[in-house]
């Protein structure tokens, strides 16, 4: 998906995009990828099924506010799976978000999802308790915001960090990491939210306008170390804005890209990750929206395997049940999927389990520590930053 196929309902006209909509062949390919199809077995809670309701909606056989309607909107983890094995191209996801802003519309919203959004208007406030829990120190400093417009050229930043409003009071240790890594990454000051947020809960233009605001306040490449907000900007700004961090760890600063339109390398090598002395053993749960709606896992496979014994998951590609606000709102759907992914982790008998995106490394560390596993919960750039120190000089 590019930055301009994007398309938010109009809220005058027909709730779905029709072209989005006509997509869908109900082959049923998409019914074995979905998580709480796989836990119900019922239609109705398959994407095939949720289209369906879709389209009865669309076509005024179902009450907009039918119950059904309610509970397979939120019910949806928005995870994507269905996408990738999907012969049509149906973009799900954006579906999705046509349905919640319809279904969620002013005091439809969830209340805790309305919080939350809410809180992220508080840009200062993330600034301060991010410099309170120590980020990277040039969060701190002035970056200039190019003009409006005008792309980054001589004397500005090819490349920017991209914070994250709650990742800066949750786990301001992962931009440290990011920093340790690529250190000539800029990080501009008063960053706000992506707006990723808000385009999941029932309020798609409130998240596109945060995004196209984020991308005039960081220049150049964004580099971003949350696979769901990786997922909507590019969706919003276009691919080429926008790097997850294993990306650019991976292969930035591609040998055939032109001088001026280099990304910035990692400035150490990665050693190995050794745990009482052999070597570590790691695994990846993915980000769904990484994965499901950019396409990006084997990156931080390759990366993770340069530095421990890589174990794949079985179900590391199915979600985690974090989902975004998903574990909030629907705490009980969430633990039970999370509690299949525990056992599972414990199994492999690995030292790490790695994360890509910070909602998901919330859900994991929440899930060992109520199992009491050994196993620690990380974020990919913390454990690379953990290797970099490691190499040998």
């Amino acid at each position: 998906m590019n930055g301009t196929s994007r398309k938010a309902a109009d809220p005058t006209g027909p709730v779905f995009d029709p072209d989005l909509l006509s997509r869908c062949i109900s082959c049923g390919f998409c019914l074995p990828a979905c998580p709480t199809y796989a836990a119900t077995g019922d239609e109705a809670s398959s994407p095939r099924g949720r289209i369906n309701l879709m389209r009865a909606l669309q076509d005024g056989d179902l009450d907009p506010y039918d119950p059904t309607l309610t509970e397979q909107a939120s019910q949806c983890l928005g995870c994507r799976a269905c996408e990738p094995v999907c012969p049509a191209g149906v973009e799900y996801g954006q579906l999705l978000e046509q349905w919640r802003d319809h279904q969620w519309k002013g005091r439809r919203q969830p209340l805790l999802a309305r919080s939350l959004m809410l809180v992220t208007r508080l840009r200062e406030a993330f600034r301060l308790a991010g410099a309170v829990r120590r980020l990277p120190g040039a969060v701190l400093r002035k970056v200039r915001r190019p003009s409006p417009g005008v792309a980054a050229g001589a004397g500005a930043p090819e490349a920017s960090l991209m914070l994250g409003c709650f990742e800066q009071v949750l786990f301001p240790e992962v931009s440290r990491a990011a920093r340790q890594l690529v250190p000539n990454l800029a990080v501009p000051t008063g960053q706000g939210c992506c707006g990723a947020l808000h385009a999941h809960n029932g309020d798609t233009a409130a998240g596109e306008r945060l995004a196209h605001r984020l991308g005039a306040d960081l220049p150049g490449t964004i580099v971003t170390t949350s696979g769901g907000c990786a997922a909507h900007l590019a969706s919003v700004l276009g691919r080429d804005r926008v790097k997850e961090i294993s990306e650019l760890l991976a292969d930035g600063g591609a040998a055939e890209d032109p001088p001026g339109n280099r990304l910035p390398l990692p400035s150490k090598e990665l050693g190995e990750l050794r745990v009482d002395g052999r070597q570590a053993r790691v695994t990846l749960q993915d980000s769904c929206h990484l994965r499901n709606g950019l396409g990006v896992w084997k990156e931080p496979r390759a990366l993770l395997d340069r530095v421990a014994d890589y174990v794949e998951l079985p179900s590391a590609a199915g979600c985690c049940g974090a989902a975004g606000t998903y574990s909030l709102l629907r705490p009980r759907e969430s633990r039970r999927i999370l509690d299949a992914k525990v056992r599972e982790i414990e199994a492999a008998g690995v030292d790490y389990v790695v994360a890509v995106n910070p909602g998901c490394l919330r859900q994991l560390r929440t899930g060992l520590r109520r199992s009491r596993s050994r196993v620690k919960a990380v974020h990919i750039a913390e454990l690379l930053a953990r290797a970099s120190q490691d190499a040998p000089h």
